[in-house]
């Protein structure tokens, strides 16, 4: 593996960049696996660096049961593979599959995991032309950060994996502090998120999610055989469907639709039983990212059925912005991330306002003040979102971004 030695001027305001960094080492959830916002971001800086993209245990803490095997089967097919370049990745792009130990709640675990990494990622490291910046979505990495040689540790913090159900909260929240502490560039994806490492002494700058117009407005080729033969008008929600979603608003919406299917497509993580009783509610499951433009055409109403709780208000969901980029209509929770889109969708407070605005959507579709102001979805492109990462966190700056508030 070789990381090219070119340098590359990148400037985007607010930022003054100098000349940008040949290779960059990321620690984010397995590339491939699912399209996270790390992802969009990187696609968009390979023709400009070599990416060594580590693919992490996660955050999850093991459980005995059916999750966990098939989570664990996967990490161990990867492991049995040497670490290279596929053929089937986008060039400058190399995926690593270090072992690791999959607990890190106690001190033990997390020093076994430090020096199994270490172990395995300080050659490469050190066989690199020039030190990489090192880019992280997880905390649990926060034990590398002084001990691994790259130029500068870059937090991206995308969710507040402290306030997820079903995480491992106390170790998740002192691996963040020494992560924050320790890094030196912030970058978060909502206000929320910044307003929490500004009160844990931080600055951090704002990138909120990208979206792929031409992807999404494209409308798939084909049917979803996952949803074909169901009862239309569909009402779809994609992503995870874990306890962040609001049983209530589903439940009123069911009893209310005279005729139609609620579709919840995607992976689970422990959702609330009461689903599986509900008349009107299909699960299908995980399904493929290029299928989902395919399943939007489908749909009559695009929805967001969140709970208002800690994780929700802190988060920026990806689907939102690709929601709007179909066309379709979108009904949503109000929370910190969709109130600044209030007049691109409908929001809803109460499962009653949530059912009667769904179903107002399916007779009447997208109105024309909400197709007018989604243009503005224009200036949102991961490109965009990409050359302001590459400025704040990858390119040596004038100003290092995340320096202790004063």
């Amino acid at each position: 593996m070789t990381a090219t030695t070119s340098f590359t001027k990148v400037c985007s305001p607010p930022g003054r960049c100098r000349r940008a960094l040949s290779s960059v080492l990321v620690f984010a959830d397995d590339w491939g696996r699912h399209p996270s916002s790390c992802q969009h971001l990187i696609r968009h800086l390979l023709d400009r660096y070599e990416v060594h993209w580590v693919n992490t245990i996660g955050t999850r803490t093991p459980r005995l049961d059916g999750a966990t095997l098939s989570r664990g089967l996967e990490k161990v097919r990867q492991w049995s593979r040497r670490s290279k370049q596929d053929a089937a990745l986008p060039r400058n792009l190399h995926v690593l599959n270090p072992r690791m130990w999959p607990w890190f709640g106690s001190r033990i675990s997390r020093r076994l995991n430090r020096s199994l990494l270490l172990r395995q990622l300080r050659p490469l490291v050190e066989s690199l032309p020039e030190p990489p910046v090192a880019v992280t979505t997880l905390p649990i990495v926060a034990d590398l950060v002084g001990a691994l040689p790259v130029r500068q540790w870059v937090y991206y913090c995308v969710d507040d994996f402290t306030q997820w159900p079903g995480l491992d909260h106390k170790p998740l929240r002192e691996t963040e502090e020494r992560l924050v502490a320790g890094a030196d560039v912030l970058v978060a994806v909502s206000e929320t998120l910044r307003d929490k490492l500004a009160r844990m002494g931080r600055s951090a700058h704002l990138l909120t999610h990208g979206v792929d117009l031409p992807f999404w407005k494209g409308g798939g080729a084909g049917s979803v055989d996952a949803v074909r033969g169901l009862q239309h008008p569909l009402v779809v929600f994609w992503g995870v469907v874990d306890r962040r979603m609001d049983v209530a608003f589903i439940r009123r919406l069911a009893a209310d639709l005279a005729e139609g299917t609620i579709v919840l497509a995607g992976p689970e993580a422990d959702p609330d039983p009461a689903l599986a009783q509900m008349e009107r509610v299909v699960r299908v499951g995980r399904l493929e990212f290029d299928q989902l433009p395919s399943l939007a055409r489908d749909a009559a109403v695009l929805i967001m059925p969140y709970a208002d709780l800690p994780a929700t208000r802190a988060m920026q969901p990806l689907k939102l912005k690709e929601y709007l980029a179909t066309g379709r209509p979108v009904v949503v929770r109000r929370l910190p991330a969709t109130e600044e889109w209030g007049d691109c969708l409908d929001l809803a407070d109460s499962p009653e306002a949530f059912s009667e605005a769904v179903r107002r959507r399916v007779g009447e579709g997208v109105s024309t003040r909400q197709t007018a102001a989604r243009r503005r979805l224009a200036r949102e492109t991961w490109a965009e979102k990409a050359r302001a990462f590459e400025c704040w966190a990858i390119s040596e700056t004038s100003a290092r971004a995340g320096a202790p508030l004063t």
